[in-house]
């Protein structure tokens, strides 16, 4: 059988899967068993009160992909401890946390690339046929399809290690003033974690987690060395390494909270004022393509006009 026979079974199959997908995610449901297992993964959700929620599409969505995601995912699980192991850290720096995330995302990556193959052997058998360039656009839909998930992926990960960067040290001085009103680091990590939830959504969440593992019994060295490789952020690593040293020699926390707070805020207003110096080159293209030739024709069209109509004069 030929590319030609095959792409019509191709796109029923990939169509029905996408039927069944929506039939179940409207069907969705969820019980108080589920609702409560998901509050002991996140313990935001208790205090956000989700857990009495109705379910939702997304919801539902993220339930079929967990159901199809042990079976889809094994065509592209890592092979070796370390490429799992880096997988689990691209997925936690991008704030997926779940044990079954990097399973979840191998499935999006197969379902993106039968839709990519889909929707370019639609427009190859319908706008080239069987040629070299419906060839082409099969190839380039399923290419496109396949690291569309990376891509994205690794935007989050940008978008959210910047926004963890920025919320940090109001996180970090609200910290000091917690441990020096006389509250400890569990005590005080759970305080930030409640008042800045809506400004430090991430900062927060990482702080939640933390203590829930904490309440879990894991060792505290264990719990913030996991907090820096989870953010992926350098200045939450040098914070995680300041806490783990001064939790092993005694030292004062508060101090050290202190002087990370202000090297973090010089950081942050240096690289403020190294984007305000950038803007002057960064405006230099759109003035150039397309504020430059408006000025132009309204100062020289006129004399333009006019040296034309002496010549025709002439």
């Amino acid at each position: 059988m030929d590319l030609k026979q095959i792409l019509p079974y191709a796109i029923f199959g990939v169509i029905t899967f996408i039927v069944w997908l929506i039939a179940t995610m409207v069907q969705g449901r969820t019980n108080r068993v589920d609702d409560r297992l998901d509050e002991l993964r996140n313990p935001l959700l208790r205090q956000k009160g989700k857990g009495d929620a109705k379910p939702t599409s997304s919801s539902a969505m993220g339930n079929v992909l967990e159901k199809a995601a042990p079976t889809l995912s094994k065509a592209l699980e890592p092979r070796t401890e370390l490429e799992q192991s880096d997988l689990k850290t691209r997925m936690a720096n991008g704030g997926f946390n779940a044990p079954n995330a990097p399973a979840i995302f191998l499935t999006i990556k197969i379902i993106m690339l039968g839709l990519g193959f889909a929707i370019g052997g639609g427009i190859a058998l319908f706008k080239y046929g069987m040629t070299q360039n419906g060839i082409t656009s099969v190839i380039l839909g399923a290419g496109i399809g396949f690291y569309l998930p990376e891509i994205i992926l690794r935007l989050m990960i940008m978008s959210r290690k910047e926004r963890i960067f920025l919320a940090l040290p109001d996180a970090l001085d609200l910290l000091v003033v917690c441990v020096e009103a006389g509250l400890g680091l569990d005590a005080a990590m759970r305080r930030v974690s409640e008042e800045l939830e809506d400004t430090a959504t991430d900062v927060c969440s990482e702080f939640a987690m933390c203590n829930m593992q904490l309440q879990m019994g894991r060792p505290r060295r264990e719990v913030l060395h996991d907090l820096g490789i989870r953010t992926g952020v350098d200045d939450m690593r040098a914070l995680s390494a300041i806490l783990i040293q001064a939790d092993r020699f005694g030292s004062s926390i508060a101090q050290a909270l202190r002087v990370q707070s202000d090297s973090m805020r010089v950081k942050r207003r240096q690289l403020a004022e190294e984007r305000a110096q950038q803007t002057a080159v960064k405006m230099i293209f759109p003035l150039v393509l397309f504020i430059f030739p408006g000025i132009f024709v309204v100062l020289v069209g006129p004399a333009a006009i006019m040296m034309i109509d002496g010549l025709l004069s002439k």
